[in-house]
């Protein structure tokens, strides 16, 4: 079997598929998903997300120019799903998937209670790409879920069981098959 050449377009999956929550001026929120995320810089700490202009909550982002990346589970593929095809404009999101905000330490928009990780973020600089505009964000504070902390308060991120998005797909992350820097590693 050879490969067949397709027309170009985004076939990088697995993604992340995380809960974007915002705030407006007012003090309006809203939460909605993402499947274009990823780091950006390790020092100082940034990621990006990238917002089509006619969603609701990207309005908010430019007002306020910050918002929480709220981080999946299984447990929570029902409300990401939702918050990806439902629009703030028709309703309270958060009621309707019954997830609770909490107020964030750095930013005014709201984190998702029920994430395993929050990520706090300022937006650094927007760029205007096409069909999305690119927020690139600096790491304002990281709030990671007691639960999942070992006996050794090592995060063990992979016992919420995170949630990704393959091309229109919501999978669950597998099993551990190796450790960063395993095929090197010297064998004792």
């Amino acid at each position: 079997m050879g490969k067949q050449i397709w027309k170009a377009g985004n076939m990088l999956y697995p993604l992340p598929a995380v809960l974007v929550s915002v705030a407006d001026r007012a003090g309006n929120t809203n939460l909605f998903t993402v499947a274009w995320t990823g780091t950006v810089c390790s020092d100082p700490p940034m990621l990006s997300i990238s917002v089509r202009p006619e969603r609701y909550s990207h309005h908010m982002i430019e007002e306020t120019g910050e918002f929480v990346v709220n981080l999946t589970t299984e447990a929570l593929a029902y409300a990401t799903d939702y918050c990806g095809v439902k629009s703030g404009r028709d309703g309270d999101k958060w009621s309707a998937v019954r997830l609770t905000p909490l107020a964030a330490a750095r930013v005014r928009a709201p984190m998702v209670k029920e994430s395993p990780v929050n990520i706090e973020c300022r937006v650094t600089q927007k760029l205007a790409l096409g069909s999305h505009d690119m927020f690139l964000a600096e790491v304002l504070a990281v709030h990671a879920d007691e639960q999942y902390l070992d006996e050794t308060g090592r995060f063990c991120l992979n016992d919420a069981k995170p949630l990704v998005y393959s091309h229109g797909r919501y999978l669950s992350v597998g099993r551990e098959i190796g450790s960063f820097g395993y095929s090197v590693k010297k064998k004792k």
